[in-house]
């Protein structure tokens, strides 16, 4: 007997972005910050991952955001690292870097300490780029209330992984 590497939520969803993608021929690149590759991971726990997971990117300084995603450092400096300006810069990023149709890109506050005023422990932030899509780039900025780090990390997956669904 196996134990699951994650809560079964998450790998129910992981399991209907792989079968929905799969079956829409659609292929998925992850730059994460916060979730630190939980995504890419829940992902990968499903048989037949490989024909919908392209590559995932794991960013968490803002070098790293900067180097392999082509971050401006001017986005990172004037909106920081958890806006809707930077993971709309890194999904594009991630997309330019790779073979996949749709890009999702995830940074936040995770806890327990880093939080400020305006951006909280618990404030994730989300966007999804898709190839060929002209117009506003899609992003959404939650406010998670779990108690621990991996809480708010579990729920920033789970909001990932329904970006992911086509």
């Amino acid at each position: 007997m196996t134990e699951a590497l994650l809560p079964q939520a998450i790998e129910d969803l992981a399991e209907r972005v792989v079968q929905e993608n799969a079956a829409n021929g659609r292929r998925v690149v992850l730059a994460e910050s916060c979730t630190g590759g939980l995504v890419a991971a829940a992902v990968t726990e499903v048989p037949g991952s490989s024909a919908v997971l392209d590559r995932g990117f794991v960013t968490y300084s803002n070098e790293a955001k900067m180097e392999c995603l082509d971050v401006a450092s001017d986005i990172i400096e004037t909106f920081g690292a958890v806006s809707i300006a930077c993971v709309w810069a890194m999904a594009k990023g991630a997309l330019d870097n790779s073979n996949a149709d749709v890009a999702v890109a995830i940074s936040g506050v995770a806890g327990p300490g880093g939080g400020t005023e305006l951006k909280p422990v618990g404030t994730v932030v989300f966007a999804r780029v898709k190839r060929g899509d002209i117009g506003e780039p899609e992003g959404e900025l939650k406010h998670f209330d779990g108690k621990t780090r991996a809480e708010i990390r579990a729920q920033a997956t789970l909001c990932a992984l329904e970006l992911l669904l086509p």
